[in-house]
């Protein structure tokens, strides 16, 4: 481990492991202030994605703390060592992200689904200003503060976009990924609002849109786009959630909503509430 890191923070328990490494809770010996120490071990990168992926999230983490955002974890710190890299982030609570709360409540009500989608689309927005696609978006990369503040993180596989260019590789996770990712296509920022879609209706179906037994047949029903609203589930979800979710999971790119469109829609605006009950 890094002397530097060693001197300046104190390492307490795990709270976290992921495919490249663990994160601990750890407290900075100055301020006694409480952070999350990412440490990514180089020996599990098996390829140059996996090397790529260990620059990017550093070099995008700084770029996005550099005018920090409530709703995206803030990077902090960074030590390097030759077998580690360390990153100090915002500490987020370790019992809860979005994918376990959906898997323990099941369907939201409207008002918390607008509530939760409002913030995502706002660190995604946010994002988006600064030049930089996520690519990633799915519920567990969405953390809470112990205050309760939706965190946007994992930035591992986002891309800069800021130029202007275009994006091409097929990044994301099956359920989520939009479909233009999965076609070979040349594609923008808008493959977040696709993935913040899936989740917002993830949120009030409690399933997601398109299914399969397999990842290949996940990608089938992606690329089909055949978007549905099963009488059974949707009967109580109101016309104006069913609008925006057909604005956010559209296949046609230059109709589908940018981030900032969604957070402009009614349903985001009026909370969730349904027009005819205020």
């Amino acid at each position: 481990m890094s002397d530097s890191l060693k001197q300046k923070y104190e390492l307490c328990e795990q709270i976290g492991r992921g495919q490249f490494g663990t994160v601990h809770r750890c407290i900075n010996r100055a301020t006694g202030e409480h952070y999350a120490c990412k440490s990514i071990t180089k020996s599990h990168l098996s390829d140059s994605t996996d090397y790529e992926c260990l620059q990017n999230e550093p070099k995008t983490m700084l770029l996005l703390s550099s005018s920090s955002h409530p709703n995206i974890v803030s990077l902090h710190d960074l030590f390097e060592d030759d077998s580690h890299l360390h990153l100090i982030l915002d500490l987020c609570d370790p019992s809860l992200d979005l994918y376990a709360l959906l898997s323990s409540a099941g369907p939201l009500p409207e008002p918390q689904a607008a509530v939760l989608a409002e913030s995502l689309l706002k660190a995604l927005a946010h994002c988006h200003r600064m030049g930089v696609c996520h690519r990633d978006v799915k519920p567990e990369n969405v953390l809470f503060g112990f205050d309760g503040e939706l965190k946007l993180a994992d930035f591992g596989s986002a891309e800069w976009f800021g130029d202007g260019r275009l994006m091409r590789g097929v990044v994301g996770t099956p359920y989520y990924v939009a479909p233009e990712v999965l076609l070979g296509r040349e594609y923008n920022e808008k493959v977040d609002v696709w993935s913040a879609g899936v989740i917002l209706y993830v949120m009030l179906a409690g399933f997601p849109p398109f299914c399969g037994d397999s990842a290949s047949e996940i990608f089938e029903a992606v690329v089909r786009g055949n978007l549905r609203f099963p009488t059974r589930v949707f009967r109580g979800v109101s016309p104006a959630a069913k609008d925006l979710l057909r604005k956010m999971l559209c296949r046609d790119v230059s109709r589908r909503f940018s981030a900032e469109q969604v957070l402009r829609h009614p349903w985001i605006v009026n909370g969730g509430v349904r027009e005819d009950s205020r």
